[in-house]
């Protein structure tokens, strides 16, 4: 089966990998066809195992090679897609479009912290099929209410996000 691997906080506030090592790892554990995507922790690979087995394989290597607490989201080819082909908002010029990758039914805490915050100008958010789908005008991301509250500690191990064009990217990645 086809996986993408989504690590959090790759080379923000002093996480620094290279992807080549990344790929090293994932390699001896195991798993085949690895790849990456851009340099934001988005892992492409090939693997028989169910995804919380290889969660929990993949994340003990990377904390072990770079000595920090890893934690990364694996979504099977065709989740990844259902989220590129979902995604609520029509791409405009002017906005970015995060996909927020979480399981467990996390993307429910995330409309609920949207919900308590002060909106800037078009700012939306929705859940269509457990993805939670966030618009916001470009350059405002960090200093929008909502920005600032998804960089808490207290949500590293419940999501990450990347921007829809990085989503895209990922599924032609796969092709």
């Amino acid at each position: 089966m086809k996986y993408c691997a989504f690590l959090r906080g790759v080379n923000v506030k002093g996480t620094a990998m290279k992807m080549a090592e990344v790929i090293e790892v994932f390699k001896n554990t195991g798993v085949k066809n690895v790849s990456s995507v851009l340099a934001t922790g988005n892992i492409l690979f090939d693997s028989e195992e169910n995804p919380e087995k290889l969660k929990a394989i993949l994340e003990k290597s990377l904390s072990d090679y770079f000595n920090y607490e890893a934690f990364l989201f694996i979504k099977t080819e065709e989740e990844i897609k259902q989220i590129l082909a979902t995604s609520p908002f029509e791409k405009a010029e002017n906005f970015h479009i995060y996909s927020f990758i979480c399981e467990n039914s996390n993307e429910n805490i995330l409309l609920e912290e949207f919900k308590k915050m002060n909106h800037q100008k078009g700012e939306e958010a929705k859940i269509i099929n457990q993805n939670f789908y966030w618009k916001i005008v470009k350059g405002n991301t960090l200093e929008s209410e909502f920005g600032k509250v998804l960089g808490k500690k207290a949500f590293k191990d419940i999501f990450t996000s990347r921007n829809i064009n990085t989503i895209e990217k990922i599924v032609n990645n796969f092709n």
